[in-house]
Order: structure tokens, then sequence, then C-alpha cells
């Protein structure tokens, strides 16, 4: 971008510059957000990023520490079942 453009006022030629790695692997040269440290492409667009707080850390799915905990008492009455029915078809036999 040309340094005589219009829109190359004081405030925004001393704005704090964007700094994300591109593609080539040069600092990105865009001005950063009001607030944030990174450019609306690079994050720092409202709303981008985490939510905050502990919401970070859930898990969902088959992962939780319930299904897994269910899973393992599943698996414990299937084996004990096993057994019964192993023990009665050894005592029939």
């Amino acid at each position: 971008m040309s340094s005589n453009h219009p829109r190359n006022t004081t405030a925004m030629l001393t704005s704090p510059r964007c700094g994300a790695k591109t593609r080539s692997g040069k600092p990105c040269k865009s001005p950063a957000v009001r607030g944030k440290k990174r450019c609306r492409m690079h994050g720092g667009a409202f709303g981008s990023g985490a939510p905050r707080g502990n919401k970070n850390a859930l898990k969902q799915g088959r992962f939780t520490r319930e299904l897994l905990d269910q899973r393992h008492r599943t698996n414990e009455l299937i084996k004990a079942l096993r057994r019964t029915i192993n023990s009665v078809t050894q005592q029939k036999g």
C-alpha cells in the first residue's frame, strides 16, 4: 500500500500491528483491532476466540466422565453375567 494514500493517517500508520505470521512466514502488517493483539483476519474480530471461563475445558460426547463411568459399570455387569452363565452351564453339564 502506498504511504500517500488518503486513509494512511498518522493514527493508522502509528497503530499497533497484528504481527501474526502470514503464509509467506512474514509478520502481518495490518493494524490490530482496538483492544486486541491481532487484526480482523487473524482472530481480532468481534466474537472470535474461545469462550471465557472454564468452558474451554468442557468435554462432550463419549469421553465425558459420566459416560466413561457408565461404560465401565456396563462392562462390569456383562462380565458378571458371563461368569454367572458359565457357572450355571458348568453345573448342568
